[in-house]
């Protein structure tokens, strides 16, 4: 039996993924959590098999919680579920440490069947996230300026570029408006951006927003 933590704020897809789960045979949910603290604290008290996590969450995002997860139990494996199409997010997020990356348009039985490749300790890497890793290390002199952001640096990048002001990222993520504002000073730098209409800009050249 494959034992399963699903964490995402929305009940209702908790409730979809665990009836497709269950369903499927020879796997249990035995935890749900809509944030990443509580999922933080029980899986330090409690064991399963896999973690299903989606990336945007109140608080702590599913980034910081892959994060703190690989540092505290680096054998779990974590398979990202999100909205974000893998383009966005997949290749950025295998690299910190997730055992693979679904989108929520993925069907039924590629779930399932994903959950039970890393359950077994392998990866789950999709055809074109696959494609995507073969370019990454293939060339890894000739980044884009996005590719250059930390994962943290991304995230906030994306709420910038959706027209978030500084104060509204900072609720978002729960961090200060001073932190907030010292990462938008980096992002523009790295980036080589003067302010936040060309960092909106190069976001829908890049079809980042999507």
């Amino acid at each position: 039996m494959i034992r399963i933590m699903i964490v995402d704020d929305h009940a209702i897809v908790r409730q979809g993924l665990k009836k497709i789960l269950e369903e499927s045979g020879k796997m249990k949910v035995v935890a749900e959590h809509a944030n990443g603290a509580d999922a933080l604290r029980w899986i330090c008290a409690n064991d399963c098999d896999v973690v299903l996590l989606d990336i945007a969450m109140p608080g702590r995002s599913g980034i910081d919680v892959l994060k703190q997860l690989r540092e505290e139990k680096p054998k779990l494996p974590v398979l990202i579920l999100s909205i974000y199409p893998e383009d966005q997010y997949a290749v950025r997020l295998i690299k910190a440490g997730a055992a693979g990356y679904l989108t929520k348009e993925s069907a039924p039985e590629v779930v399932t069947g994903a959950v039970r490749r890393v359950a077994s300790g392998n990866k789950y890497i999709s055809p074109a996230a696959a494609e995507m890793l073969a370019v990454e290390f293939g060339a890894p002199d000739d980044k884009l300026p996005h590719e250059t952001l930390s994962d943290r640096e991304f995230q906030i990048f994306r709420l910038l570029a959706s027209a978030r002001t500084v104060s509204e990222i900072a609720d978002i993520l729960a961090l200060s408006v001073k932190t907030v504002s010292t990462y938008r000073t980096r992002i523009l730098g790295k980036m080589r951006l003067r302010n936040n209409a060309e960092l909106m800009r190069y976001a829908a050249e890049k079809h980042l927003m999507e």
